[in-house]
């Protein structure tokens, strides 16, 4: 048997729950981790748990999956470990919660206790090789989703949440984050809110023009390394605000002065100094040298961020 006819036949006889016409969870893993590695976005047989990996996941279930199953990225990442193809490498001193299958129901557990999970090097060179890749692909489809297979790669999962964070008022994103909240368990709900939070990572940096707003710093980056952050003007956990108005970018070291109320925006965009910190005069990195500099908006009006945030960042402490 070659090695292609041997994970064909490990796809064919995947160990899942039975019941309601079989779990799609495992299948609809490996056709998104198969879609990660020809996009690049994994690069090796080492599966991290990634934004990117989840809304893979989530958008191929939604094209997908027609039974009554629930999306839960979770499960089949962990679960896999029963195939002869998938290995766990834990996180040091997460070793035995690893073996405890309750404890890896929730997402978060998940990702504090998993560092990635290992495929066959034989395995990743098949679905890295695009031919391979392609029937592979279409032998789960056909073995898993026949009824479903003609709207594959048909999703606009991700480009949905990319037009509610850049085109809805704070308080239509606000009603949809407490819908899905109302609907999803705990777990279900921090994957969604993963890929939502990443989705806004990326989106603040671009209409910023990867710049901060104050320094003005940019850097182009040809490493797959942030060096420039989307910085929320009132925290998702207070806000459920994901919007591209409550949001502007900034570099960590003025991002963690933002938070920590070192600094704040003013009604004009200038910057606004605390005055509870004391900052030598002689450094050239300071943010004193800020104070009064309006910041750098971006271009397009409707993505202006709220006057009504900063106000209540001020507020917050107590500018």
């Amino acid at each position: 048997m070659n090695t292609l006819s041997y994970y064909l036949s490990c796809f064919q006889k995947l160990r899942r729950d039975r019941k309601n016409g079989g779990a799609p969870h495992k299948p609809i893993l490996l056709i998104s981790i198969i879609q990660a590695i020809q996009t690049g976005v994994i690069t090796s047989n080492k599966i991290f748990i990634s934004p990117d990996l989840v809304a893979l996941f989530k958008s191929n279930w939604n094209n997908l999956v027609v039974t009554n199953h629930h999306c839960l990225f979770t499960l089949p990442f962990y679960h896999m470990n029963s195939e002869p193809f998938w290995e766990l490498i834990p996180n040091t001193g997460c070793e035995l919660w690893v073996k405890a299958k309750s404890s890896m129901r929730s997402f978060g557990n998940l990702r504090t206790a998993i560092k990635y999970a290992q495929i066959d090097e034989e395995l990743f060179s098949i679905l890295k090789d695009k031919e391979s890749a392609g029937i592979v692909t279409l032998f789960l489809l056909d073995s898993y989703f026949k009824l479903s297979k003609d709207k594959y790669e048909d999703s606009n999962y991700v480009d949905n949440i990319q037009t509610q964070i850049l085109s809805d008022s704070p308080y239509t994103y606000q009603d949809r984050i407490k819908k899905i909240r109302a609907e999803l368990d705990d777990s279900a709900f921090m994957e969604e809110i993963y890929v939502r939070s990443n989705i806004f990572k990326k989106e603040i940096p671009k209409i910023y023009n990867y710049t901060c707003c104050i320094s003005g710093l940019r850097i182009d980056s040809v490493l797959n390394a942030s060096l420039l952050d989307a910085c929320h003007i009132i925290p998702f956990s207070e806000s459920y605000n994901d919007t591209i108005n409550n949001g502007f970018a900034l570099c960590p070291n003025l991002h963690r002065a933002f938070d920590r109320g070192l600094i704040s925006i003013g009604d004009n965009y200038e910057v606004i100094i605390s005055s509870s910190f004391v900052e030598s005069l002689n450094t050239t990195y300071g943010i004193k040298q800020f104070e009064g500099k309006r910041i750098t908006l971006p271009k397009n009006p409707d993505y202006l961020p709220s006057i009504e945030s900063f106000k209540f960042h001020r507020n917050k402490f107590g500018f």
